[in-house]
């Protein structure tokens, strides 16, 4: 496992790129809501983002781990709703990059595996496989049920996003402005038609 190190983040095309630091600390999952399949619908890239049973697989960490070192430019959110998640990802190719709360003070921020794929370390190897599943009652089957270990690891890192509010490291992140407390490029929420088109694609 990599301890003390960087993943790469990059996008489809190259223009955006970044790194994870401390992988070792990030929780890995598996969510099969329908908002995070029609966001995968509305990128128009279902079929590279979504696992077999219709499941995001997604790498969450805190904000201040994420940075983004080219194409900062590339780099918008959409929102399904006017107080959805904030889904961030490269205008440039599509490729989704991650999901964040629209409260500034959660330093939570949920990687999408597509943009981390770019590395010569796997997923697995620097993140650790898959450890929970959620919403799974939304999969297209039977996925796996998350094991007790799971729920400690996520109580771990619920504990990390509490530390990162009170210490103030939350304010270290690239999708929101430390001042204002407010993301970095105004949200595009989805119109009606968008999101009808994006829900009945799943």
């Amino acid at each position: 496992m990599t301890r003390d190190m960087t993943h790469a983040l990059r996008c489809r095309c190259g223009r955006v790129q970044g790194a994870v630091a401390h992988p070792e600390k990030a929780n890995r999952g598996v969510c099969y809501c329908r908002d995070c399949r029609a966001y995968a619908h509305a990128l128009g890239d279902a079929r590279n983002i979504l696992d077999e049973l219709g499941g995001t697989d997604v790498v969450a960490t805190l904000g201040r781990y994420v940075t983004i070192t080219a194409g900062m430019e590339n780099v918008v959110c959409m929102s399904l709703t006017e107080n959805g998640l904030l889904r961030w990802y490269a205008r440039c190719c599509n490729t989704p990059i991650g999901n964040t709360p629209r409260n500034f003070g959660l330093s939570y921020v949920g990687l999408v595996h597509n943009c981390l794929e770019h590395s010569s370390e796997s997923l697995d190897s620097a993140f650790r496989p898959v450890q929970i599943w959620v919403n799974t009652k939304g999969a297209k089957g039977t996925p796996p049920s998350t094991p007790l270990r799971g729920f400690i690891s996520l109580a771990r890192f619920a504990a990390s996003i509490v530390w990162a509010r009170i210490g103030g490291s939350y304010r270290n992140t690239p999708f929101f402005d430390a001042r204002r407390g407010t993301p970095v490029v105004e949200p595009r929420v989805l119109s009606a038609a968008e999101r009808e088109r994006a829900m009945s694609a799943i």
